[in-house]
């Protein structure tokens, strides 16, 4: 089940989800990961399931670094 072609896409794809520095946008990001998720399911590295795996795990991800940068920012202004 796990060939290399597919380890190499599930490593590249989580050194994209954690390195923060690549992207400066999370959108950049999120919208990286989605296009990298459906073009290892197009070539048939991952199957639809996986597919779908990626996507919620980049749309968690996305979620709390759009969270945590409103938080950031509403605090920001504040003397606490």
């Amino acid at each position: 089940m796990y060939n290399e072609t597919k380890m190499l896409a599930y490593s590249q794809w989580h050194d994209l989800l954690t390195n923060t520095t690549t992207f400066s946008e999370p959108e950049d990001r999120y919208d990286e990961l989605l296009r990298l998720a459906d073009d290892y399911r197009s070539r048939g590295i991952i199957d639809t399931p996986e597919r779908n795996t990626l996507i919620e795990i980049a749309t968690a991800a996305y979620t709390r670094s759009v969270t945590a940068a409103t938080a950031h920012s509403s605090h920001s202004g504040t003397n606490l």
